[in-house]
């Protein structure tokens, strides 16, 4: 079944298979005919007027890209695959003027995920580097070991970890026009499934900016950094996600999801700036969450705190 309130934000640059997905007319066909209701591919063919083996090509395009699911039943000849659509809306957001900022209108601080200040995960959990498992698997108390500092992939299933960054904005006689905070991110589960909804928290000096609802857990290929040594039924890598703090409002991908503003955060009252990844118990979706940072996942990167002026 399809969320009825699933969204695919879509930044050109880093989605560009998607993209590709979506150019062919034939393939626009077949999205808006499974919104209406799941089909199999002589359904689909039959709708459109055209070969069974040209529709199956261009379900096998759109599944690649993410943009449908499809299932293989038992049908009355045989087997039959079915194709359920992912999103109820997907939109293309144009954000090529943000980069153009000069240096000294944004501080930007890099923390590697093990040096986080504080963390209450509960299993299944666990962290490791690039080279190797970092202490044992779903024991909470490894999140301890000094080894910590060269993680690359953390995951729990509910609880936070939580991060202190610098408060540059202090040092600078400007005034701040933004916060934003980008990490890569999924949902957990065993194995990786790509439809494993999870809602994942951001708390930006103790007042919760806005809730992610995660797509899955992605294991359909190997992530672009994810060593060799890490199994391919583990998650491979995650949706790099933005999260701003204006004196408008807060927002997700430049979508607005909250009206906490600039003057929530009190950063003048704070030496630091805590930032804390979470998944609740009392969340609609408790699917666990991954935390990806170098030398994982599709960015090579860690978490990100820019504070714009």
């Amino acid at each position: 079944m399809m969320d009825e309130d699933q969204i695919l934000v879509i930044e050109p640059r880093q989605g560009l298979d998607i993209l590709k997905g979506l150019a062919s007319e034939i393939r626009v066909e077949i999205l808006l005919l499974v919104q209406k209701r799941s089909r199999n591919i002589n359904e689909i063919a039959q709708a459109l007027g055209m070969a069974q083996s040209t529709i199956a090509t261009n379900v096998m395009v759109l599944e690649k890209a993410g943009l449908i699911r499809t299932e293989s039943i038992k049908g009355k000849k045989g087997m039959q695959k079915i194709c359920h659509p992912v999103y109820r809306e997907m939109v293309v957001k144009l954000k090529g003027e943000e980069p153009q900022q000069s240096r000294d209108d944004i501080v930007e601080v890099e923390m590697p995920i093990g040096l986080y200040t504080r963390y209450n995960v509960t299993a299944p959990c666990g962290l490791c580097s690039a080279e190797n498992i970092i202490g044992y698997l779903d024991v909470p108390s490894s999140f301890l070991d000094p080894a910590r500092m060269k993680a690359g992939l953390i995951w729990f299933e509910t609880g936070y970890i939580e991060y202190k960054f610098p408060n540059n904005s202090l040092y600078k006689e400007r005034p701040v026009t933004g916060v934003e905070f980008i990490a890569e991110l999924s949902s957990e589960v065993p194995g990786t499934n790509k439809e494993w909804l999870s809602d994942i928290c951001v708390s930006i000096n103790g007042i919760k900016i806005g809730i992610w609802t995660s797509p899955g857990d992605y294991g359909d290929r190997r992530g672009k950094y994810t060593p060799t040594w890490w199994k391919l039924e583990g998650s491979q890598y995650g949706l790099r996600k933005s999260w701003r703090v204006t004196p408008e409002g807060s927002f997700i991908d430049g979508v607005k999801i909250s009206d906490i503003t600039l003057a929530d955060l009190s950063l003048e009252a704070h030496h630091s700036i805590t930032i804390r990844i979470g998944v609740e118990e009392s969340a609609d979706h408790v699917g666990g969450a991954n935390i990806f940072g170098r030398g994982f996942g599709n960015y090579n990167q860690d978490l990100i705190l820019r504070i714009l002026f």
